[in-house]
Parts: C-alpha cells; structure tokens; sequence
C-alpha cells in the first residue's frame, strides 16, 4: 500500500504533516474514536486519493485548544477527491470518478437521513447525532487533510462530478461543495434570504463570505458584512458587499448609515461561539455578542441563520458557563420580534448538487469570493498559522500536486 500522510492535531496550537495508516475498509482504534466504532466493517465505502482538502475555521477551533479534540486526531472534513477502491456493497461510484464528499457523515437508511437531515444521522456516531470525518466527538472517522481518506456510505455519500475534465478545470471552486459553500447557502436560505432582501453577515471568514455569495445568488438587494479584519472587509467589498467594522461600534448605527434604517430582513452568524465584543470591546471575548446582535438588527418577523459552529464543551471559555455552552444571550427579544432561528450542521445534500450545477455553469464564483489559495499539504502547519492570524483565504490543501 502507498504512504498515507496527513495533517494531525498535536496539541493547542500545534500541528504537523505525519504518516498515518492507508484507508482500510475496517474503522479502526485510534485518537477520538468512539470504543463502539472500532472494527466497523465498511463493505459500503470507497477509499478516495484526495485531490483538494480545505482547512476550515471549525478545525481552527479545535487546534486553538478550544474544544476537547484529543492529540493525534488527523484533520479534515472538506474533501474532494478521485476514487481509488471501492467496496463489494458499492453499486454505483466507480474506480477513477471525480466526488465532492460532504462533510457530513450519513448512512442514508435512518428516519433522519430519509427526512434530509443528513447533519444529524443516527447511525454514524455512537456520541450523539450527526457526525463528519477528523472531528471532536464525532465518532472518529479520519480526517481528509491527507493523501487518501476513508468515505462510508459511498454511493449515498457521494457527489460525482458529471465530466472529470471540466471538474478538474473548475476544482478550486468545487471544493468548496464539501462544506461552506453549501453551509453559507444554507445560513441565507435558513435566514429567509430571496428577491430584493437586505441581508447582515457576521463574520468576513470563508463561511460568511461563502453566505454573502449565496445571497447574491438567492437575489439580495443589499448585502452587508461585518468583521473585525480590515483584509477580510477588502475581499467582501471585492464582490459587492456593503461592509461593517464592529470595532468601530455597534453595527446597528452602521447599518443605518448604509441602508437609512437599522435594521434588515435577514441575518447570518458565521462566527460562533468564539465572537468578540464590538467597538471598545472588539478585542474581548464576548460569546453572545453576535447572537444579540443579529436579534437586535433583524426585523420582527424575520430569519436568522446560524451556521456559526457553537460548542457543548470549551475548556478556554471566558466563564464557567461558557465552557459548558451556556452563553447569556436575550431569548426574550428574540421571541418579542417573532424571530425564526435554525441552528446545526448544514445538511450538505440538500444543496451540493444544485451548487455544483452553479459552478460548471458559470453562475457563481465562489473560489475567487473567498480567495481560495492552493497549498502543498507539507504546507498546512503555515496555512493554519496565517488562517489564524485573520488572513483573508480560504486555503486548500493539494496533496499529490494535481491542481493546476
């Protein structure tokens, strides 16, 4: 069997390129794998030599020490990549296809999986519903930010791509359908986001300008987007968003200024449980900051989307309750404006086809919108340090040199 390097979790703030086993079709023992997990057999996979894994602000989290991840946790769940072996249940993925793996983990036969909610699937993760590969508390399936990854499930899990060539000429933006493209199109389809809509985004990371794409795509009339990173604000700006410095105060008084009124139709929160406060509170922790926030600047009887990935158990939190996932936000008002709330994992299947048919016919260009920067995978220890640091890039990992 060939090598199989890939990126691994040392610790906060640590990780490296290391040689872990090659896929088998057998889940085995290892770092964060449920004990009920090992010795799965997976007749039904396909093992995959990954052509694009992108580094993702949910990876982040956990290599900033802010989750419960535990050392030598492999890295990775946005992978594209081309099928090497497949199993002796796979039927329909063949040897040599181009696939968009999403990055949610699904068996397609629970009542979760047949009602669309491939985010929270019961059969994949002893721990709790849903599941994605090299992530904290989700069963232990590892990561794709290496040379070759495991994928369950295969000829429900996967997306191929209908002609290999013109895939491959457009794969910095088809990579983006493991995961945030379509988790930012579902924070503005979930927010209400259609014809004519003003929109306000928190965060100018890849997922808040993958929603700004899509609301575009889903017809805003006004796209704002709010950050703290001057870069980031630049590459909103690139493409037609209205922006927002919340260290310069509230957003609310921002957005007057931008649209004559405070407040708009729909909301996004695509930062998370690790928000800053705003104005002189912009370098300070505030966990609740941006959930308030989007309450307050959103109509009554509107939407808000949060794909902002939020946490059971943070061992940095500012406050005990934090470090639980209790964090103070005012539900009250809320209810009062008759506000509608989705939260969770997007479910990728329900948009990656649609998204992927917006590619190959030239509709979108969310490569460029997010600054997808191509990286050798010897590269990611630096790519995770500047992705930290707030560049404006979404990076991507190109293990065997096949991105031109």
């Amino acid at each position: 069997m060939p090598g199989n390097r890939a990126v691994i979790y040392k610790g906060p703030g640590d990780v490296a390129v290391e040689t872990i086993d090659y896929p088998s079709l057998e889940l085995k023992d290892g770092p964060g794998v449920n004990p009920a997990n090992v010795g799965r057999q997976i007749p039904h996979g396909a093992i995959l030599k990954v052509v694009a894994s992108n580094i993702c602000g949910s990876d982040q989290h956990m290599v900033r020490g802010r989750t419960t991840a535990p050392s030598g946790l492999a890295l990775g769940h946005e992978i594209t990549g081309e099928v090497a072996e497949i199993g002796p249940d796979v039927e329909f993925i063949k040897v040599g296809d181009l696939v968009s793996v999403p990055f949610n983990i699904a068996c397609g036969r629970c009542v979760n999986c047949k009602d669309g909610k491939t985010g929270v699937c019961l059969n994949v993760n002893p721990d709790r519903p849903g599941s994605a590969y090299g992530y904290v508390d989700m069963g232990g399936w590892v990561g794709g930010q290496a040379e070759y990854a495991l994928v369950p499930y295969a000829d429900w899990n996967l997306l191929k791509f209908p002609d290999k060539d013109q895939a491959l000429e457009k794969i910095r933006d088809l990579a983006m359908l493991s995961d945030i493209f379509p988790t930012g199109y579902h924070g503005a389809v979930t927010a209400g986001v259609g014809t004519g809509s003003t929109v306000y985004i928190a965060g100018a990371g890849p997922v808040g300008l993958a929603a700004a794409t899509s609301a575009f795509l889903l017809g805003a009339a006004v796209v704002i987007v709010a950050d703290l990173q001057k870069e980031r604000l630049e590459q909103a700006r690139s493409f037609g968003c209205e922006t927002v410095d919340v260290s310069e105060g509230d957003p609310k008084d921002q957005i007057e200024r931008i649209l004559g009124v405070p407040e708009v139709d729909s909301a996004i929160d695509a930062v998370g449980f690790e928000a800053h406060g705003h104005g002189t509170d912009a370098q300070t922790e505030r966990p609740a900051t941006v959930l308030n926030t989007v309450m307050d600047v959103t109509r009554a009887g509107g939407a808000v989307g949060i794909p902002g990935l939020y946490v059971t158990g943070d061992p940095g939190a500012a406050d005990d309750a934090a470090k639980s996932g209790s964090l103070s936000i005012r539900l009250g008002l809320g209810w009062a404006k008759s506000l509608s709330f989705t939260t969770g994992q997007c479910p990728v299947m329900r948009y990656n086809r649609q998204l992927m048919q917006a590619i190959l016919h030239d509709r979108t260009q969310i490569a460029k919108n997010v600054n997808a920067t191509v990286i050798p995978l010897d590269e990611a220890p630096q790519g995770y340090s500047q992705f930290d640091q707030g560049a404006a890039r979404k990076y991507v990992l190109d293990p065997h040199g096949l991105i031109k």
